[in-house]
């Protein structure tokens, strides 16, 4: 019973994987959906990747007052509300007869959805119900869901959109969206915000947030992931067009999301246990580093089924390894108890990326009709990236202390 005792935390980043699981597994099934529905409702590519575009500008810019409300009254009540906009959205969605439904329904409220039901409300809110020592398994745990959710529902998509089409696709993805309202209950606490002291902390989010502006490392912790978001979104949005542009089956694109998705189960938990062992700034640079490697390969190898899932194994490795990192980075200067707040403005350095990533990626083909320059883009972003986490200050006393341990 004691040891059973010993684990009970273990609940709290297994309930925030769950939720990522559905709100990050259903958005990343998308790129699937844009053969179909352009042919359908005869929109061009950028058409569908601007929806998609403004669904991630907008999580962004949402998203640090998102981390705001859930920091001052719990994350509970924001992931329940979001879920809402969520389900709201797919439903929209999935009557789109055009560019404006379709904008409305992907892009504002899956956006607004996305923006209570993601990564900053989540982590913060996990972050603030563990102990410092149980934080970087925490957090890596819980960023695990969202890939474990790519990879069990892009098969799940690929089979409704062959057997049933992407109207009614959509329509049953809005009732499994409906399990995020219930799981919000296990992180409605807002932590042990009672025990802390008001003189170790920042007064305010908006406080917290001109102290860690102060900080040149908070500045590039966000320029570093505009990075991650360009490349995610990118291949999420457009991987599966470029392999069927190819002469791949469409089949072949699900394969790859699928297999980013189970590597980086894997591959997330790894790299924040890594945070633990090494310096968060070293691991996020060979991070980077890894990726460009990657990225440099598939430009240059010749394409083919084996070298596409190659790929995909690879990037997986890497793919949202970078959240554990850097939602820990920004914990150890910075402390939990506005780390919605706080890491919800460096979310929305990686939403601008994503917006760029979706919008660039139907630009460029739409005007030349080849993604080549975007992904030789994306390998001279990561070296940018690899560079610029090194310069980060990660030794200096935190801006805000941390959050007094739970009991």
């Amino acid at each position: 019973m004691t040891s059973l005792r010993r684990y009970k935390w273990l609940l709290i980043p297994l309930t925030g994987a769950a939720i990522l699981c559905l709100a990050l597994g259903i958005r990343q099934t998308f790129g699937l959906f844009l053969p179909v529905m352009t042919a359908d409702l005869g929109i061009s590519r950028e058409v569908f990747a601007l929806a998609i575009a403004y669904q991630n500008l907008l999580w962004g810019f949402v998203q640090p007052l998102v981390g705001m409300v859930s920091d001052r009254f719990g994350a509970g009540r924001v992931i329940a509300l979001g879920c809402l906009f969520y389900i709201g959205g797919l439903l929209l969605m999935s009557q789109a007869e055009g560019a404006l439904v379709l904008n409305l329904g992907a892009g504002l409220l899956v956006g607004l959805g996305m923006s209570a039901t993601g990564f900053a409300v989540v982590l913060g809110a996990v972050g603030r119900l563990v102990t410092d020592k149980q934080r970087n398994v925490a957090l890596a745990l819980a960023s695990a869901g969202g890939s474990f959710g790519q990879f069990i529902m892009i098969p799940i998509s690929q089979g409704l959109l062959n057997s049933y089409g992407w109207q009614t696709t959509l329509v049953l993805f809005g009732i499994l969206a409906l399990l995020m309202a219930p799981l919000a209950i296990a992180v409605r606490n807002r932590g042990h915000v009672a025990a802390i002291p008001l003189e170790s902390l920042a007064a305010s989010p908006l406080a917290a947030l001109r102290e860690a502006f102060s900080h040149r490392g908070y500045k590039m912790l966000t320029a570093g992931f505009f990075v991650c978001g360009f490349h995610v979104v990118f291949i999420v949005v457009h991987l599966p067009a470029y392999l069927t542009d190819l002469g791949f089956s469409p089949k072949l694109g699900a394969t790859a999301l699928m297999l980013i998705g189970l590597t980086n189960i894997i591959g997330t938990y790894t790299w924040g246990h890594m945070g633990g062992l090494f310096r968060r700034k070293r691991a996020l640079s060979l991070l980077y580093a890894l990726r460009s490697l990657i990225l440099l390969g598939f430009i240059l190898l010749p394409k083919s089924e084996v070298t596409v899932i190659a790929f995909a194994i690879c990037m997986g490795a890497t793919w949202l390894g970078t959240v554990p990192l850097t939602s820990g980075l920004v914990a150890q200067l910075f402390g939990a108890r506005y780390l919605s707040t706080l890491f919800g403005v460096v979310f929305l350095g990686h939403q601008l990326g994503a917006f760029m990533g979706a919008w660039l990626g139907g630009w460029v083909f739409d005007h030349t009709g080849s993604y080549d320059s975007v992904w030789v883009l994306a390998c001279g972003l990561s070296v940018f990236a690899t560079l610029i986490h090194l310069k980060i200050d990660d030794q200096s006393e935190p801006v805000t202390k941390p959050v007094t341990e739970p009991a």
